[in-house]
């Protein structure tokens, strides 16, 4: 196994089985700011290096000294490359409607596909002009009153989008659809690029800092490329710098399912927008969980793929990726992004995606660390485990156990990995270096001082405990080859909104937010692909509102293994549909694009 890995791949880790350790997690002690204390607190921090290198140290930060990381050298990047034979260019993604059916009319709580809004402009029973013109007044700021909606964006062109709306239209009309993906509305995260929109990353505005984007990056052109109807900037977490989406700058989009909970960040405004049946997908980005864990928390699809495999981001540990309302949307998507750049020296190495997802045919193997996968709530637990049983009873899988070394320390080495190139980043784009963090919110003035302490001897020993952890993984592979490694996506059933004062000025909670990246971060940080997949629903913490908070399941596999693991999130999506009790539910903020379509339809005399 090793020797074909070696053929098939640039760069991947030698397979060397890491230490036997002990899981082993203290409990986190992190004080917890949120108010009129967080504002006042977050200037001191912000002015004050002592304070910023004592909360360092009380962050456990310093843990990885005491590690015995052996003669491991350093691994600076996770990017692991399945080198492909195509030529760069040359790969035309497959999506020819017969390959993408949507679900049967009879599962509940479905999703319209992006094959059902294909069929219905075919048809001219709907087009993609009304249905523009009936979700931007659901999306747009710059309306009174405005929609609820409006929260989990962050801008809108709307000549733009009307624009394309008309032209995708005409195109239908004259019989000449681009594809699947043509007048399908959609929408990007504010942390990627797109022609003629700021890229804010969830700060707040300031045009001289933020320039209007002249090009758009590689993903999003290929979605526009794919005549898909873009229709804004996504609301994101503050840099991404935390994991439930709450933003003073921009407003903080609630849980479709359970307003008094929050959506998951840092694509909180991606996942809201598809959970609540805006757009059938929306690409979103994920340096530590930021796909998976809204995904999980809006009962959604997300896929992280595996490291550069879309763009270079300019960061070890995040990438861009989809968030769809079922699978195959979540595949069409896959399938347009995946498209290898030949402009990028590893992008246009990689093997293309599948033209369709195939049948596992081969070993079906999940690995599971028990110690780890225990460690999540209870209700969170019972839930994924229902899952695997299904897995291992219904579908033929062998659970093998595993272990893995310094999970707990591995996820300090990710955090303080992020935190530094997140401070660099924010310094740079601030032109008042001295004064970098007098722009951010004042939960992420807290986070960024802290994260800029870290010396450099404490990141060198992260990138050895990269290169431990990535070697072990490689060993895992090549023992079950085939094998996904499952956990919960999160061991939190959701993450209920403190207060109003929490929505005004932020929160910081750095106890929570460890434990909501408990199982994401080694995706990240060893550049592996991974899954998040809706497996149940649980009823909301007491006095924390009504409806139901989704729980997700993850899947991490070999690098480059996103076919499979595209197979594997299938396979989950038929278990919620048809074992799990109830089947899958659609949340209250639901919107019936089609039904507000035909009304726009009506009203303007085009349609019936």
């Amino acid at each position: 196994m090793a020797e074909s890995n070696e053929k098939r791949f640039f760069a991947y880790p030698r397979a060397v089985e890491g230490p036997e350790i002990p899981y082993k997690k203290s409990d986190d002690k992190n004080p917890v700011f949120s108010g009129f204390l967080l504002m006042i607190g977050a200037w001191l921090v912000s002015k004050l290096d002592f304070i910023q290198r004592i909360l360092w140290s009380n962050a456990g930060f310093n843990g990885l000294r005491k590690l015995d990381l052996q003669d491991y050298t350093e691994r600076w990047d996770p990017l692991v490359v399945p080198v492909g034979n195509s030529k760069p260019g040359s790969y035309v993604p497959e999506l020819s409607p017969s390959s993408f059916k949507p679900l049967p009319e009879n599962i509940p709580g479905r999703y319209y596909s992006v094959a059902e809004y294909h069929a219905k402009y075919l048809s001219g029973e709907l087009t993609p002009l009304a249905v523009a013109e009936s979700l931007l007044p659901l999306i747009r700021r710059d309306i009174s009153p405005s929609s609820p909606h409006s929260l989990s964006f962050i801008s809108t062109k709307v000549d733009a989008v009307l624009s394309a709306a008309k032209k995708s239209t005409a195109r239908y009309q004259a019989g000449q659809p681009l594809g699947i993906l043509d007048g399908v509305p959609t929408a990007v995260k504010d942390e990627s690029d797109v022609a003629g929109y700021r890229t804010t990353y969830g700060r707040a505005p300031n045009d001289s800092i933020f320039q209007i984007a002249e090009s758009s990056s590689w993903p999003v052109q290929k979605l526009l490329d794919s005549g898909a109807i873009l229709l804004g900037k996504l609301n994101m977490h503050e840099l991404g710098a935390d994991t439930t989406n709450n933003n003073p700058n921009w407003g903080t989009p609630r849980n479709p399912y359970c307003s008094q909970y929050y959506t998951g960040g840092s694509s909180g405004g991606a996942a809201y927008a598809v959970s609540a049946g805006l757009v059938p997908l929306a690409l979103g980005a994920d340096g530590g969980g930021s796909i998976r864990i809204p995904a999980s928390f809006c009962g959604v699809y997300g896929l992280k793929p595996s490291h550069g495999r879309l763009e270079d981001t300019g960061s070890t540990v995040t990438v861009t990726g989809p968030l769809a309302a079922s699978m195959t949307d979540l595949e069409a998507a896959y399938r347009v992004l995946g498209t290898p750049d030949p402009s990028d020296p590893y992008s246009s190495l990689f093997t293309p995606p599948n033209p369709l997802t195939p049948s596992l045919n081969g070993p079906k193997v999940i690995g599971v660390y028990k110690d780890w996968f225990s460690r999540a709530e209870p209700s969170v637990r019972d839930l994924c485990q229902q899952a695997l049983n299904f897995y291992r009873d219904k579908l033929s899988y062998t659970i093998v156990d595993i272990s893995i070394p310094y999970v707990p320390e591995g996820q300090l080495g990710h955090a303080f990995t992020i935190l530094s190139e997140m401070a660099v980043r924010a310094r740079n784009q601030c032109h008042d270096r001295k004064d970098w963090l007098s722009s951010l919110n004042p939960a992420n003035k807290v986070l960024l001082a802290v994260g800029a302490q870290t010396p450099a001897q404490d990141y060198i020993l992260a990138q050895q405990l990269r290169n431990m952890l990535m070697q072990h993984l490689a060993f895992l592979f090549k023992t079950y080859p085939g094998m996904i490694i499952v956990t919960p996506t999160t061991p939190m059933p959701g993450w209920p909104i403190g207060s109003a004062s929490d929505l005004k000025h932020g929160v910081t909670d750095g106890n929570t937010s460890i434990r909501n990246m408990e199982y994401v971060w080694l995706a990240n940080f060893c550049g592996n692909p991974a899954i998040s997949c809706p497996v149940g629903y649980v009823a909301p913490a007491k006095g924390k509102g009504e409806g139901m908070v989704p729980v997700g399941l993850m899947g991490m596999g070999d690098w480059g293994a996103e076919d499979q693991l595209l197979e594997w999130g299938r396979e989950a999506e038929g278990y919620l549909n048809e074992a799990y009790e109830g089947g899958r539910k659609r949340p209250a903020a639901w919107v019936d694009v089609f039904e507000g379509a035909k009304k726009t339809m009506v009203e303007d005399g085009t349609g019936k």
